[in-house]
């Protein structure tokens, strides 16, 4: 730390009690004045020597008759009054980065300037400042902590405004010329760590981060360290990762750990001011340095303490920028009252919307005219995968929430397109977590929110959870079983064209494939269309296939006896539909089970009862 000595003679004042200060002198004092109740017994002619205004105090107490003068709202108090009554009096005093600010309002109150003698108290204070003081990383933050108690005279001073320029031009400076000290107890980032294989000079520029200058401001007040971050942003030089790391420091720095503290009186006015200025602050090159986890966890503290809205809306459109970043646990924002569920599930719609309105603006891509161009827009852009697969585990965590509404699950599943979802295991799963979870909706909403889903997105797990899930209508197992049907047929199919024909390459094979299987299910819907199927109830004693069958254990084995027996049944009604079309139309229209040689007893069995109504 640096200081300033002045004068040479020995220190004189001496104390009586707390309120009484002399000074020993064989000259009896003939002049009291009296700073915050403190007493000062002195002698008129080393004061009058040094200030213009107490020259002028004296002069008025002496037409007054009166031998004590008052000495209102002194800055710094009689602590910095002694200060500047030593200097007239020629006795050391020491200047520091903790006294001088005080010291510099004291001499500009009590006017001690060149005009009453040279080299005053004024003129050796600016000197030290500028010499010394804000050529010093710490002593420039801790002489504007200082200046804070003195206002407004450190303001109408610009004795802060120096300080800020200071420490924000110093958090400029290149990393390889900084060789004074500062705090630092976080850990390197990678390009900062140090390499054993370079040279000297390499290491001492790497041994130094780029943001070495984070954890010092972080003892700021938030109206200081405000100004600080303003100064060293419109400075430009700054990279905003940089800026992104440093207000999260200072966030966790001063917020509290506990919800109960955050909101607690003591805290709620300070977090609610700490949260405005760091969202101010944020860097507004789409939220560079600042992770989407910490832009959701400040958001969660606004809606905690109260924040304005224009300082939500900020953050929720920081946040759809970098949602893609983010992780389920990140999107789970406790709701506040009115609200009943557990979760602010609007909050998260809003994020989405804003997020695909960015995504559609910045890639221009109308999805629902070119089909084309939604494959590429997927294969080219990960982050909307991300975001839908996101939204799909979000969708499972709140589907456990007893009070959320059936219309803000599909809304908030609806605001991902469908080329963002190539896969609906994800969804499958919200979806069942859902019903399980809300026994009591109608039978029509369950089949409003099975509707959400397509089976023929489903993976091979999937199809065969849903398939013998109980909570789900019976169309959707129906439909499910369909399509698994058809995929194995096309499989095969697709086997024997390319032993056929080996010069046909993969994607070839792979239209094929996806030609047979919708040929397969508009087959196998028609028949549907002819059957209507109840869910609460089969014929009970219409034994559809043999028990017994080798052929029926190893190729069912895996479905439930309720999805066995809707098969069999629309295996009857499907053949007798059929039996009349060329071979080629009814290998596509067959069993949702593959038929295998030894089916044909089966098959048989169930022949017999195709008299017996399904309706």
């Amino acid at each position: 730390m640096k200081f300033m000595k002045l004068g040479s003679k020995p220190d004189a004042f001496q104390a009586d009690g707390k309120c009484i200060r002399y000074v020993t002198s064989d000259l009896a004092t003939d002049v009291t004045i009296n700073v915050d109740g403190v007493k000062f017994y002195l002698h008129k002619f080393p004061l009058l020597s040094k200030s213009n205004r107490l020259q002028n105090l004296v002069l008025k107490a002496d037409e007054e008759n009166s031998d004590e003068i008052n000495m209102v709202d002194f800055p710094g108090g009689p602590k910095t009054f002694e200060i500047c009554a030593k200097f007239c009096y020629g006795m050391t005093v020491t200047l520091n980065a903790y006294n001088v600010v005080a010291a510099r309002c004291a001499a500009e109150y009590l006017e001690m300037t060149e005009d009453v003698d040279r080299g005053n108290l004024i003129f050796k204070i600016e000197v030290f400042l500028n010499s010394s003081i804000f050529r010093s990383w710490k002593d420039s933050i801790i002489v504007l902590q200082t200046t804070k108690s003195l206002l407004p005279w450190s303001e109408n001073l610009k004795i802060v405004g120096r300080c800020i320029d200071s420490i924000a031009s110093k958090t400029s400076a290149d990393p390889a010329s900084i060789t004074w000290s500062y705090t630092y107890n976080r850990k390197l980032s990678a390009p900062d760590q140090i390499v054993n294989d370079g040279t000297k000079l390499r290491e001492k520029i790497e041994s130094v981060p780029k943001d070495w200058w984070v954890e010092d401001i972080c003892e700021l007040e938030i109206d200081h360290y405000k100004r600080v971050m303003s100064a060293v942003k419109a400075k430009g030089r700054m990279d905003g990762a940089v800026i992104g790391e440093a207000l999260k420091t200072y966030a966790v720095r001063w917020l509290p750990d506990s919800v109960d503290a955050l909101v607690s009186e003591v805290h709620s006015w300070r977090s609610k001011l700490l949260v405005e200025t760091i969202v101010c602050l944020l860097p507004s090159d789409k939220g560079v340095g600042c992770s989407c986890s910490f832009l959701l966890k400040l958001l969660k503290v606004a809606i905690l303490v109260g924040v304005d809205d224009s300082a939500k809306e900020d953050l929720v459109k920081m946040v759809s920028l970098k949602l893609h970043e983010a992780s389920v646990k990140d999107l789970l924002i406790p709701a506040r009252s009115p609200q009943t569920t557990l979760y602010d599930v609007e909050m998260v719609q809003s994020i989405v919307n804003q997020y695909m309105m960015h995504e559609k603006r910045s890639q221009d891509l109308d999805v629902a005219k070119n089909d084309m161009g939604c494959t590429d827009y997927v294969l080219g852009h990960g982050s909307l995968l991300s975001v839908g697969k996101l939204i799909d585990g979000y969708l499972q965590e709140i589907a456990r929430d007893p009070n959320l509404l059936l219309a803000s699950f599909i809304d908030l599943s609806q605001c991902i397109p469908e080329f963002a979802r190539p896969v609906h295991d994800g969804l499958y799963k919200a979806i069942d977590m859902y019903l399980k979870e809300h026994r009591d909706i109608t039978k029509s909403e369950r089949k409003k929110m099975c509707a959400l889903m397509d089976v023929k997105k489903f993976t091979m797990d999937a199809s065969m959870h849903a398939a013998q899930n109980e909570r789900l209508p019976l169309r959707v197992v129906v439909q499910v079983l369909f399509f698994e049907q058809a995929r194995a047929a096309a499989g095969v199919q697709s086997l024997s064209n390319n032993h056929r024909d080996t010069s046909h390459s993969t994607t070839n094979t792979d239209e094929e494939w996806e030609n047979t299987a919708a040929e397969d299910c508009n087959s196998l819907k028609k028949q549907m269309s002819q059957v209507k199927i109840k869910e609460d109830g089969f014929p009970k004693n219409g034994k559809l296939a043999k028990k017994n069958s080798k052929n029926s254990k190893s190729g069912m084995q895996l479905l439930p006896s309720r999805s066995r027996r809707i098969f069999d049944k629309l295996w009857i009604v499907g053949k007798a539909h059929v039996e009349n079309r060329s071979s080629e139309t009814s290998g596509s229209s067959q069993s949702p089970t593959l038929m295998v040689p030894g089916d044909t007893k089966s098959s048989g069995a169930a022949a017999k009862h195709r008299r017996h109504s399904i309706s």
